[in-house]
């Protein structure tokens, strides 16, 4: 299995130290060109057990994926769950809530898009929205937290009630490499549609935003719902991370094809 052991995975768990800026641009003792391979390596099997979950039917999964602007979760999808097959898996992307969401509850709008049994469902940006990018953009103030942290739990509770194994996902990066990456999309015509007025007051804003994230992290993790802190400096160990992330899952679920019995054996075939 070219996945990374569990000890480099275990590391990425939320501790404390885990949003420091050194962390967005830890190398975790790999190459480039060495993590690229074993992510390549690892894709066909990632794709065969994406293919036993929608055989099998039984169990979902739902891959959240959170961070600040420029972080890389776009190209973390397409990386990572490019290779995969199109039956079965869903990809959802979430933008600021219209007013009609806002209405009806910030977790109504996570709930309709919720896995079937068999299926691999990925939100980019996720129902934690609720407790960040919200209070920045003004639609809550800091006394609503509590209640949305509790909200999220029960969500949570739902979730693995209903089958669903939960991947909680962060990509932190430094505030130096999301100028950098602002300034490739500002020189980049193909990425100008990328960028929003908001981009440049949400990087002004970078170091509260990410104080703010890790108090929200550290209060919505639990030994049931981790979450995971990726370093996404470092694109090509951001991507083997997540995909070693996601092959641990699926190890977890002992996957075998399903046996049903045949209707209709060779002989049967071959008169026909």
């Amino acid at each position: 299995m070219p996945r990374l052991p569990d000890a480099l995975l275990a590391a990425c768990l939320l501790a404390p130290e885990a949003c420091a800026p050194a962390d967005a641009a830890r190398s975790a003792g790999l190459a480039p060109d060495e993590a690229r391979a074993r992510l390549a390596a690892l894709r066909p099997w990632l794709a065969e057990q994406q293919r036993l979950l929608w055989a099998r039917r039984r169990e979902a999964l739902l891959v959240c994926l959170q961070g600040p602007d420029c972080a890389g979760k776009d190209g973390a999808i397409r990386h990572v769950f490019g290779g995969l097959g199109p039956v079965g898996l869903r990809v959802h992307n979430f933008r600021q809530p219209s007013a009609a969401e806002r209405a009806e509850g910030f977790l109504a709008r996570y709930r309709r898009c919720l896995p079937a049994p068999g299926e691999l469902a990925l939100f980019n940006r996720t129902p934690y929205e609720g407790v960040g990018a919200d209070l920045f953009d003004g639609l809550i103030d800091a006394a609503a937290l509590p209640a949305r942290l509790a909200q999220l739990a029960a969500f949570e509770d739902e979730l693995a009630a209903g089958g669903i194994r939960l991947l909680k996902v962060y990509l932190r990066i430094s505030r130096a490499e999301q100028k950098a990456r602002l300034r490739r999309r500002l020189l980049d015509p193909r990425k100008h549609w990328k960028l929003c007025a908001g981009d440049l007051e949400a990087h002004r804003q970078f170091d509260a935003r990410e104080a703010h994230w890790a108090r929200m992290l550290a209060a919505s993790t639990r030994p049931q719902a981790p979450w995971a802190i990726l370093p996404a400096d470092r694109k090509w160990l951001r991507d083997l991370l997540l995909a070693s992330l996601l092959a641990r899952e699926f190890e977890a679920l002992d996957q075998r094809w399903p046996a049903p019995p045949l209707p209709f054996g060779l002989d049967e075939l071959e008169r026909a």
